[in-house]
């Protein structure tokens, strides 16, 4: 005879236990086991970024492929937004009405100058110098235009040679244009050295000179491993900078560098012969616009280095617009202000004062 509580253990159902001490881990998460806790106990870790788990209880996460990036919910892939500086974006549009206003305001400056060439303020400093150093300034606002908008590979082989050499000939004007000042001077003595240096010819063979070096580095450039499109999947998380790659860091520094060398120069002769005459001394307004550039320059470098994607581009452009701002602004506005406003001091007369120094043969 069994006894009522045997009767009743046979009689009410038990229920079967669950294996899991865990809830199941969801899409975009992967089980990590407890350290020393039955295999049942497991703590649910969120797959890292870029990573996708898209079913429950995943034991490892998948790494998205390089195109592409992980959800919010990081349990499916999708596409990496492409990036580069547009026109359509604010602050592509921006840089490029700077650099086309800066382009036509020199223009404008250009035709002032060949309205007014046989005056003596223009033809005081080298007209001719005046005139290559405004056309390169026009060129170099518009080849900051190549910058923005989608890379190409030719746009890449192209844009930073064309920035190289058109700067270089701008600042080879300005190396020229200070050492004719320092001639101008100079050679008045009969034992000078200089005199043989008083010829048309020389501020142009310096220009010539000057610029053929930046051809060659660029030409060895190009040669040797030329720029190329590249799509950037690992600089920015979640993003494909569509960038150009120098290929050659080495070449692009060298390039830079060559063109701070010449700009040092100016700067270093400009600034030692700024205690000349004022009448025809050119000097100090070059010693400013090299301070502008150069310090637009040494500012860029940190900046460049320390940035990526479309921003990186941005600084550039800036570099090279308002470095060119400066050269414009420094050496032409006191001349334009003379021609449109006082031309009662463009005059012989006035611009010799008690020097009588014979300049007609270097301009």
């Amino acid at each position: 005879m069994k006894c009522s509580c045997c009767i009743s253990l046979n009689t009410i159902p038990i229920p079967i236990p669950q294996s899991l001490c865990t809830n199941s881990c969801p899409a975009g998460y992967r089980k990590v086991p407890e350290p020393g806790q039955p295999i049942c106990c497991f703590n649910c870790v969120e797959c890292s970024h870029g990573e996708i788990s898209n079913q429950s209880d995943s034991v490892v996460c998948i790494k998205c492929p390089s195109d592409e990036w992980s959800n919010e919910k990081q349990n499916k892939c999708i596409k990496k937004l492409p990036e580069y500086l547009s026109y359509e974006d604010p602050l592509g549009e921006t840089l490029a009405g700077i650099a086309t206003f800066t382009a036509m305001a020199t223009a404008v400056v250009f035709a002032i100058f060949l309205k007014s060439h046989n005056t003596p303020v223009v033809k005081a400093n080298n007209c001719e110098l005046s005139y290559i150093l405004l056309i390169s300034l026009v060129l170099c606002f518009l080849c900051s235009l190549i910058f923005i908008g989608r890379p190409t590979h030719l746009t890449c082989i192209f844009r930073q040679v064309a920035f190289g050499i058109i700067f270089t000939l701008s600042v080879s004007c300005v190396l020229a244009k200070t050492l004719v000042v320092v001639i101008a001077f100079k050679a008045s003595n009969p034992n000078s050295n200089l005199r043989k240096y008083v010829d048309p010819r020389f501020p142009k063979i310096l220009v010539m000179l000057c610029t053929l070096i930046q051809v060659l580095i660029c030409f060895i450039w190009l040669i040797l491993c030329p720029p190329f499109q590249d799509n950037n999947t690992t600089s920015v998380t979640g993003k494909i900078i569509i960038e150009c790659n120098e290929s050659s860091t080495t070449a692009y520094w060298c390039m830079l560098s060559y063109m701070g060398l010449l700009a040092t120069i100016s700067l270093v002769v400009a600034f030692l012969s700024r205690n000349l005459p004022d009448s025809f001394n050119e000097a100090k307004y070059i010693t400013f616009s090299m301070l502008v550039f150069v310090s637009v320059w040494v500012s860029f470098i940190p900046a460049y280095l320390s940035i990526r994607g479309k921003y990186m581009v941005a600084v550039e452009v800036f570099a090279i617009v308002s470095s060119g701002a400066g050269l414009l602004v420094c050496i032409f506005t006191p001349k334009c202000y003379i021609i449109l406003l006082r031309p009662d001091k463009n005059t012989r007369n006035y611009l010799m004062g008690k020097v009588h120094i014979i300049t007609e043969n270097i301009k």
